[in-house]
Protein backbone atom coordinates (compact mmCIF):
# COMPACT_ATOMS: atom_id res chain seq x y z
CA UNK A 1 0.00 0.00 0.00
CA UNK A 2 1.71 3.32 -0.83
CA UNK A 3 0.37 6.20 0.90
CA UNK A 4 1.28 10.20 0.22
CA UNK A 5 1.57 12.58 2.80
CA UNK A 6 1.27 16.12 1.06
CA UNK A 7 2.02 19.24 3.18
CA UNK A 8 2.44 22.54 2.11
CA UNK A 9 5.28 24.60 5.11
CA UNK A 10 6.32 28.21 5.00
CA UNK A 11 9.46 27.56 7.51
CA UNK A 12 9.53 24.02 7.84
CA UNK A 13 7.76 23.00 11.21
CA UNK A 14 4.61 21.26 9.38
CA UNK A 15 7.82 19.83 6.50
CA UNK A 16 8.99 18.00 9.83
CA UNK A 17 5.38 16.47 11.19
CA UNK A 18 4.83 15.11 7.75
CA UNK A 19 8.38 13.37 7.32
CA UNK A 20 7.67 12.14 11.03
CA UNK A 21 4.24 10.70 9.94
CA UNK A 22 5.66 9.40 7.03
CA UNK A 23 8.69 7.24 8.56
CA UNK A 24 6.23 6.29 11.41
CA UNK A 25 4.08 4.66 8.72
CA UNK A 26 6.69 3.25 6.78
CA UNK A 27 8.20 1.58 10.17
CA UNK A 28 4.56 -0.19 10.04
CA UNK A 29 5.32 -1.63 7.25
CA UNK A 30 3.71 0.87 4.53
CA UNK A 31 5.32 2.11 1.40
CA UNK A 32 4.75 6.27 2.62
CA UNK A 33 6.87 9.41 1.26
CA UNK A 34 6.45 12.90 2.11
CA UNK A 35 6.20 15.16 -0.64
CA UNK A 36 5.42 18.83 -0.74
CA UNK A 37 1.71 19.34 -2.09
CA UNK A 38 2.75 21.86 -4.74
CA UNK A 39 5.13 19.49 -5.99
CA UNK A 40 2.96 16.67 -6.87
CA UNK A 41 1.72 16.46 -10.62
CA UNK A 42 -0.11 13.11 -9.98
CA UNK A 43 -1.91 11.06 -7.42
CA UNK A 44 -1.88 7.85 -9.51
CA UNK A 45 -0.55 5.12 -8.01
CA UNK A 46 -1.03 6.10 -4.21
CA UNK A 47 -4.02 4.31 -2.39
CA UNK A 48 -4.22 6.13 1.00
CA UNK A 49 -3.31 10.15 1.30
CA UNK A 50 -2.57 12.49 5.24
CA UNK A 51 -2.68 15.75 3.75
CA UNK A 52 -1.52 18.81 5.82
CA UNK A 53 -0.61 22.40 5.89
CA UNK A 54 0.39 24.75 8.59
CA UNK A 55 -2.14 27.14 9.81
CA UNK A 56 -1.80 31.13 9.72
CA UNK A 57 -4.47 33.47 10.56
CA UNK A 58 -6.79 30.43 10.48
CA UNK A 59 -6.61 29.35 7.00
CA UNK A 60 -4.10 26.44 5.89
CA UNK A 61 -1.75 27.42 3.19
CA UNK A 62 -2.85 27.81 -0.30
CA UNK A 63 -0.81 24.78 -2.19
CA UNK A 64 -2.50 22.73 0.50
CA UNK A 65 -5.96 23.31 -0.07
CA UNK A 66 -5.89 24.51 -3.93
CA UNK A 67 -3.98 20.22 -3.77
CA UNK A 68 -7.56 19.27 -2.03
CA UNK A 69 -9.94 20.74 -4.10
CA UNK A 70 -8.09 20.03 -7.23
CA UNK A 71 -8.38 16.69 -6.14
CA UNK A 72 -11.49 16.14 -4.51
CA UNK A 73 -12.51 13.52 -7.07
CA UNK A 74 -9.66 10.77 -6.68
CA UNK A 75 -9.39 12.04 -2.86
CA UNK A 76 -13.08 11.70 -1.91
CA UNK A 77 -12.62 7.55 -3.09
CA UNK A 78 -9.17 6.76 -1.13
CA UNK A 79 -8.72 6.95 2.57
CA UNK A 80 -7.46 10.61 3.59
CA UNK A 81 -6.42 12.32 7.19
CA UNK A 82 -6.04 15.90 7.12
CA UNK A 83 -3.67 17.53 9.59
CA UNK A 84 -2.85 21.52 10.46
CA UNK A 85 0.06 22.87 12.64
CA UNK A 86 -0.21 26.16 14.02
CA UNK A 87 -0.36 26.69 17.63
CA UNK A 88 2.72 27.36 19.56
CA UNK A 89 3.50 27.57 23.06
CA UNK A 90 2.88 25.09 25.76
CA UNK A 91 -0.10 25.75 27.21
CA UNK A 92 -3.33 23.94 26.60
CA UNK A 93 -5.71 26.91 26.97
CA UNK A 94 -5.47 30.54 25.56
CA UNK A 95 -6.07 33.68 27.46
CA UNK A 96 -9.72 32.86 27.42
CA UNK A 97 -9.47 29.18 28.30
CA UNK A 98 -10.17 27.65 25.07
CA UNK A 99 -8.35 24.38 24.29
CA UNK A 100 -5.72 25.79 21.59
CA UNK A 101 -6.03 22.89 19.29
CA UNK A 102 -9.85 23.95 18.86
CA UNK A 103 -9.61 27.25 18.42
CA UNK A 104 -6.65 26.52 16.17
CA UNK A 105 -8.98 24.56 13.36
CA UNK A 106 -8.35 26.54 10.28
CA UNK A 107 -12.02 27.78 8.55
CA UNK A 108 -12.01 25.51 5.52
CA UNK A 109 -10.89 22.26 7.55
CA UNK A 110 -15.23 21.18 7.28
CA UNK A 111 -15.53 21.99 3.89
CA UNK A 112 -11.90 20.09 3.13
CA UNK A 113 -13.18 17.17 5.34
CA UNK A 114 -16.85 16.54 3.41
CA UNK A 115 -15.25 17.36 0.16
CA UNK A 116 -12.99 14.04 0.49
CA UNK A 117 -14.48 12.67 3.11
CA UNK A 118 -11.56 12.75 5.49
CA UNK A 119 -11.80 10.03 8.44
CA UNK A 120 -9.65 12.60 10.54
CA UNK A 121 -8.41 15.90 11.05
CA UNK A 122 -5.93 16.56 14.14
CA UNK A 123 -4.42 19.98 14.70
CA UNK A 124 -0.89 19.53 15.51
CA UNK A 125 1.23 22.51 17.92
CA UNK A 126 3.86 23.97 15.69
CA UNK A 127 7.36 26.02 15.62
CA UNK A 128 8.51 29.61 15.67
CA UNK A 129 11.75 30.59 15.21
CA UNK A 130 11.77 35.05 15.05
CA UNK A 131 14.99 34.60 13.03
CA UNK A 132 13.30 33.00 10.18
CA UNK A 133 12.94 35.61 7.45
CA UNK A 134 9.29 36.86 7.39
CA UNK A 135 7.42 35.66 4.35
CA UNK A 136 3.82 37.86 3.92
CA UNK A 137 2.42 40.68 4.96
CA UNK A 138 1.35 39.35 8.40
CA UNK A 139 5.06 37.69 9.60
CA UNK A 140 6.22 41.53 8.35
CA UNK A 141 3.83 43.17 10.36
CA UNK A 142 4.55 41.38 13.46
CA UNK A 143 8.50 41.00 13.06
CA UNK A 144 7.99 44.82 13.57
CA UNK A 145 6.31 45.01 16.73
CA UNK A 146 7.85 45.44 19.94
CA UNK A 147 8.66 42.32 21.59
CA UNK A 148 6.18 42.68 24.96
CA UNK A 149 3.23 42.74 21.75
CA UNK A 150 4.47 39.67 20.67
CA UNK A 151 4.49 37.57 23.66
CA UNK A 152 1.63 35.82 22.57
CA UNK A 153 3.45 34.44 20.08
CA UNK A 154 5.81 32.27 22.02
CA UNK A 155 9.47 31.17 20.22
CA UNK A 156 10.74 27.58 19.86
CA UNK A 157 9.48 24.02 18.97
CA UNK A 158 6.39 23.09 20.20
CA UNK A 159 5.67 19.91 18.59
CA UNK A 160 4.54 16.70 20.10
CA UNK A 161 6.24 13.52 18.60
CA UNK A 162 4.83 11.24 20.52
CA UNK A 163 1.73 12.31 20.01
CA UNK A 164 2.38 12.86 16.30
CA UNK A 165 3.50 9.10 15.93
CA UNK A 166 0.55 7.55 17.96
CA UNK A 167 -1.96 9.61 15.53
CA UNK A 168 0.45 8.28 12.73
CA UNK A 169 0.02 4.83 14.68
CA UNK A 170 -3.35 4.93 14.35
CA UNK A 171 -3.23 5.47 10.40
CA UNK A 172 -1.23 2.82 10.08
CA UNK A 173 -3.93 0.98 12.37
CA UNK A 174 -6.73 1.83 9.93
CA UNK A 175 -4.68 0.33 7.08
CA UNK A 176 -3.69 -2.40 7.88
CA UNK A 177 -6.77 -4.34 7.59
CA UNK A 178 -6.79 -2.89 3.66
CA UNK A 179 -3.60 -3.96 3.42
CA UNK A 180 -4.03 -7.41 4.80
CA UNK A 181 -7.09 -7.71 2.48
Amino acid sequence: MRVLVAYASRHGATTGIAERIAETLRAAGLDAEARPAASVRSLAGYDAFVIGSAAYMFHWLKDASAFVRRNRATLAGKPVWLFSSGPVGSEPTDAQGRDQKVAAVPKEIAELRAAVNARDHRVFFGAYDSHHKPIGFTERFLSLMPATAREGLPEGDFRDWPDIERWAASIAGDLQPVLAG
